[in-house]
């Protein structure tokens, strides 16, 4: 069966860092576009860093220069590392792996990973 399990997430300070991974079974990884999104208490979930199977990667303007988004297709793994983080970044953090199979999509989640940025 499909696994997304993510891993990383904590405490840490404002302007500290966090690296999350998400290591994927069951799935051709490299076939599948894989996303981060976060989910803050009382608010929607959002999507925070896209990297395609080919590699390409992008942002919102919300995180774009303090995260980076990248993978690893022999480990079947993603990584999301997070620097200069503030208080507005705690939310569950949530690994994503989606593609289309023809005109079928097909997508799987994680189980989440909390992440707190507190003083």
């Amino acid at each position: 069966q499909v696994q997304l399990v993510e891993s990383g997430g904590g405490l840490v300070q404002p302007g500290g860092s966090l690296r999350l991974s998400c290591a994927a079974s069951g799935i051709i990884f490299s076939l599948y576009n894989m996303n981060w999104y976060r989910q803050a208490p009382g608010k929607q979930r959002e999507l925070v860093a896209i990297i395609m199977s080919g590699g390409t990667t992008n942002y919102p303007d919300s995180v774009k220069g303090r995260f980076t988004i990248s993978r690893d297709n022999a480990k079947t793994t993603v990584y999301l590392q997070m620097n200069s983080l503030k208080p507005e970044d705690t939310a569950v953090y949530y690994c994503n792996a989606a593609r289309l199979s023809g005109s079928v999509p097909m997508e799987h989640w994680g189980q989440g990973t909390q992440v707190t940025v507190s003083s």
